[in-house]
């Protein structure tokens, strides 16, 4: 098993973990506290550098190695949220599409909810067809504040 390291950076919606591999980050979420004496590596100090400027309103795109554990459903939606643009956003059917499901919406929704590597990975982007605000991992009130910080900034 490889060895995963963690680093913190605060945000005005909460503490985010990124966590990562010496391949690539294997995490990013919300969390309350900080686990202890976690040590670090460069790559979560490059994506906690990206997320900093991300949530300053520097930074649209993410460039660090991804590496994720997941069914070949789960790798290939969540390969098409990071085809989704800053600012703007993509419903589960639509995402269901793109993949050449069309009929694998819920399916979309579930693997949707299981990403690991939240914001990079921008699960926040995906609302319901009729443009409501469905589900988030970190809750809607974070859901709803990152849409309005890329709605907010200069594309």
């Amino acid at each position: 098993m490889d060895t995963t390291y963690a680093g913190y950076v605060e945000s005005p919606i909460g503490l985010i973990e990124v966590g990562a591999t010496a391949e690539g980050v294997s995490s990013v979420s919300f969390v309350e506290a900080r686990r202890p004496a976690v040590g670090s590596n460069p790559l979560v100090e490059r994506a906690l550098e990206q997320l900093a400027e991300y949530l300053a309103g520097t930074r649209q795109a993410f460039h660090v190695p991804l590496t994720w554990q997941g069914t070949d459903f789960q790798r290939m939606v969540w390969e098409q949220l990071l085809a989704i643009p800053y600012g703007e956003t993509s419903s589960y059917g639509e995402i269901a599409e793109a993949i050449g499901r069309p009929r694998a919406a819920r399916a979309v929704g579930m693997a949707v909810g299981q990403n690991p590597i939240s914001i990079i990975v921008p699960c926040h982007r995906v609302i319901g067809s009729d443009g409501s605000l469905t589900g988030y991992g970190g809750g809607l009130r974070r859901k709803e504040w990152l849409l309005s910080h890329e709605r907010s900034l200069p594309l």
